[in-house]
C-alpha cells in the first residue's frame, strides 16, 4: 500500500504551470490558479507562471524554455487537450518528449471516470520526459487539474512517497541522454 515514509525529508521542486487558452487571463484562470494553489500548499516552489494561446509554436517556445531553465524540474499545462480545431497541446508536446509516460494517461483516466464517467475520452492527457524535465498535459478544467494533482502529483513529486516516485530517479534522468 502506497504510503509517505516520514523517516525521509521533503524535497521541494521548481513547478510551472502554463495555462493554454485564447479566452482566460490570468486573474480568470480558475485551473492554473488550482495547480498553483496546490502545488504551494504541497511546499513545493512556483517557477513561473503562464497563459499561451492554442498556438504549436508559442506552447512549444514557453515550455522549450522552462525545460531548458537549471531552475525548472517540472512542467504542467493545462488546456488544449480535447479535439476541437482549436486543442494543439499534445500535438505541441508530445514531439519534444524523450521518453514518454503512457501510465500517466492511464491513471488519470482511471480517476477522471470516477468524476466524470466516460467523458474522460474526450481528454488527451499525456505526460512525457523532456531532457530531465518532467512535463504533465492536463486538461482545461479545474476539476481535471484537481484529480491530476489530488490522485497522483502529489504523492509521485513527493520524495517520502513509497514504493518509489519520480523525485527520487531525477539524478539519473539524463542517463538516456548520454547514450551513443
Amino acid at each position: 500500500m502506497p504510503r509517505l515514509d516520514q523517516t525521509r525529508p521533503f524535497v521541494p521542486l521548481s513547478i510551472a504551470v502554463l495555462t493554454v487558452s485564447d479566452t482566460r487571463v490570468i486573474e480568470e484562470d480558475r485551473s492554473g490558479a488550482t495547480l498553483a494553489d496546490r502545488l504551494l500548499a504541497a511546499g513545493h516552489t512556483l517557477a513561473d507562471r503562464a497563459i499561451v494561446p492554442d498556438d504549436v509554436v508559442a506552447i512549444r517556445q514557453t515550455v522549450k524554455a522552462w525545460v531548458d531553465s537549471a531552475t525548472v524540474d517540472v512542467v504542467i499545462t493545462t488546456g488544449g487537450t480535447g479535439f476541437t480545431g482549436r486543442d494543439v497541446t499534445p500535438e505541441a508536446l508530445e514531439p519534444m518528449f524523450d521518453k514518454r509516460m503512457d501510465g500517466f494517461s492511464a491513471v488519470f483516466h482511471r480517476l477522471s471516470f470516477d468524476t466524470i464517467g466516460t467523458s474522460t475520452v474526450q481528454s488527451r492527457a499525456t505526460a512525457g520526459l523532456c531532457g530531465t524535465t518532467f512535463v504533465f498535459v492536463l486538461p482545461g478544467s479545474p476539476g481535471a487539474c484537481k484529480d491530476a494533482w489530488d490522485g497522483i502529483l502529489a504523492d509521485q513529486l513527493d520524495y517520502r512517497h513509497r514504493p518509489c516516485n519520480f523525485v527520487e530517479i531525477m539524478p539519473r534522468l539524463n542517463e538516456h541522454l548520454k547514450r551513443g
